[in-house]
This record gives structure tokens, sequence and C-alpha cells, in this order.
């Protein structure tokens, strides 16, 4: 069991496969589970982004051939969204590793952060440029 004067990391404490025991005070069970949710929404997110990247990559169409221009573009969106998808992947865990490390010492506080906005207003952006990008392109093609 950690105690709450405990200023190591709870992570690299042995054993390394076992569970992290807190004491149970006030919403500590609630919060944890809270930020294992949002672990499992980031890494989710994740996945979707990256199945997304690789049917951009592969021209994944279900009724034509791709155009040329899709073609030329796929490999750099699918890139696009693969490394999007790493930096959700990336910020989840490190959100997720740094309010353990907060549980253990007693003072997590569970909300977003500047770099939690920020990813979320990249990944927007990007889409959306994405979009007004294949819709021109399409536009253009069909003239």
């Amino acid at each position: 069991m950690l105690s709450s004067s405990s200023n190591e990391n709870p992570l690299y404490k042995q054993p390394i496969f076992a569970p992290l025991l807190f004491p149970n005070e006030s919403s500590d069970a609630r919060d944890h589970c809270a930020n294992e949710r949002t672990f499992l929404s980031w890494l989710r997110l994740s996945v979707y982004m990256s199945v997304v990247s690789a049917a951009i990559i592969l021209s994944f169409h279900l009724k034509s051939e791709a155009t040329s221009i899709e073609k030329r573009i796929s490999l750099p969106v699918g890139l696009l969204f693969w490394l999007l998808s790493l930096g959700c992947l990336i910020n989840g865990l490190g959100n997720y590793l740094k309010t353990v490390r907060q549980y253990a010492q007693r003072r997590a506080l569970v909300q977003s952060g500047w770099k939690t906005q920020v990813l979320f207003t990249i990944v927007s952006v990007a889409i959306v440029a994405i979009c007004v990008l294949f819709l021109s392109t399409n536009a253009r093609s069909s003239r």
C-alpha cells in the first residue's frame, strides 16, 4: 500500500505487474476509474484514426477507382492521420501516468490541460482542412 508521503513514482515500485493500491479516501476510487476511462477514450480515438489512416493510404474506395489526385494525396494525408493517431496515444498515456503519479502523492487534480486542448485543436483543424481539400479536388475533377 502506498503512503501519502511517498514522493517516489509508484509505477516503478516492485512488483512491477502488481496492481497499484491507494487508500480510498473521499472520491479516490471514482477518480481513478475516471482516469482509466479517459485513457481508454484516447486509446479508442487513436485506433480509429489509425484505421482511417490505413484506409486513406490504401485508397479504399467502394464504388470507383481512385483518381490520380486522390492517389497523390492519399500518402501524405494518411501519414498525417497516423501521426495524429500516435500523438493521441502518447497524450493519453502521458496524462494517465501523470495522474497516477499524482494520486500516489495525494495531489491529483482531474481536469484537461493545455496539451489536451492543443492536440484537439490540431486534430480538428487537420480534419477540416482535409475535408475541404477533398471537396475542392472532387469539385475540380468533376468539371
